[in-house]
């Protein structure tokens, strides 16, 4: 395959490649926007109310994905999406699952419906590089989980992400698409300055703690839960490369991961590199949570050529307290 160094371009027209970021201003999505801009695409951020802090060069739409005509305007006149935008944060209960399936599969659904409408202007079979999730594989028997692993979606924000898959994998059985499904394990780190600042993850909320030691950090149960981490930089990288791949009619489907680790390991880590001991408080395991989850990344590495360039749980660590830092500077 050829490296990510080179350019995403349209090869009919040799030009650089326009390409939609769904939910452009979170924290995966603008990674993702500064992936593709180093590798030459003309990058269009799909936000759904405010401007987003992005890279100059960078249009701007806004759009809904629950509206099918604003969605339909927004994919005109690409050469491919990488869509990230969804409801997330498993854990929300105050979210009915109506809304869960109203954003993350009915969106999606208008973005493949816009796309073949796109694809029938153009004469251009449609490209897309979708962010599923590892909570599709439930309480999984054996570890690690590769892609044939059964699904058993335990939540709706997980069953969402399992049928908007199915979806794409009807539209790609058409040969109007290629399609490229990421199950993202634990996305961790610092992109262009900006760490993850959702401090419902164990890895933000652990520096933030001890960053400002106001209030101890909750685990849920005894912290020997194991999670596959993986750089937000790796994961952008993945789109970049996916797309690049996609072919009409071929719907691949990859896990994402890299450094396996407990929540103790993670304890331990932002202990030792910020010097800072953890106030800690242990609440009740999650009952729909599995206590391991580790991702086989035999297949994307196979396919795509794809490396983590982190080298274990430290780096994501770091890069987070040093980025946590920088903001505690800033007046």
């Amino acid at each position: 395959m050829t490296e990510t160094a080179a350019h995403l371009r349209d090869e009919r027209r040799g030009e650089p490649m326009r390409i939609l970021v769904t939910g452009a201003a979170g924290y995966v999505g603008r990674a993702v926007v500064h992936d593709l801009l180093a590798h030459g695409a003309e990058v269009v951020a799909l936000v759904h109310e405010h401007v987003p802090d992005l890279p100059d060069g960078v249009e701007t739409r806004h759009a809904d994905l629950t509206d099918s005509a604003a969605t339909s305007a927004a994919v005109r006149g690409t050469h491919g999406v990488c869509h990230l935008a969804g409801l997330a944060r498993a854990r929300l209960g105050s979210r009915p699952p109506t809304r869960y399936h109203a954003v993350n599969v009915t969106g999606t659904a208008h973005l493949l419906d816009a796309l073949a409408t796109e694809t029938e202007r153009t004469g251009r079979p449609a490209n897309l590089v979708f962010a599923s999730t590892s909570s599709v594989y439930g309480r999984p028997a054996r570890h690690p989980v590769d892609e044939a692993t059964p699904r058993d979606p335990l939540h709706p924000y997980a069953a969402t992400k399992a049928e908007a898959e199915d979806l794409i994998g009807s539209r790609v059985a058409t040969g109007a698409l290629g399609a490229t499904t990421l199950r993202i394990f634990n996305a961790a780190g610092a992109s262009a300055g900006r760490a993850d600042q959702d401090l419902t993850r164990i890895i933000p909320r652990a520096v933030a703690v001890a960053t400002r030691p106001t209030s101890p950090l909750d685990i849920n149960g005894d912290g020997t839960a194991v999670r596959d981490f993986v750089h937000v930089r790796d994961v952008a990288a993945a789109f970049t490369r996916a797309l690049r791949a996609n072919s009409p009619g071929r719907h691949a489907v990859y896990n994402l991961g890299a450094h396996p680790a407990s929540v103790r390991d993670v304890v331990e880590s932002v202990e030792r590199l910020t010097g800072r001991p953890l106030p800690l408080r242990h609440r009740p395991a999650v009952a729909q949570e599995a206590r391991v989850l580790i991702a086989d990344t035999t297949a994307i590495r196979t396919a795509l050529g794809w490396t983590p360039t982190t080298e274990g749980l430290d780096d994501l660590v770091h890069d987070q307290w040093r980025t946590a830092q920088r903001a505690e500077a800033t007046p």
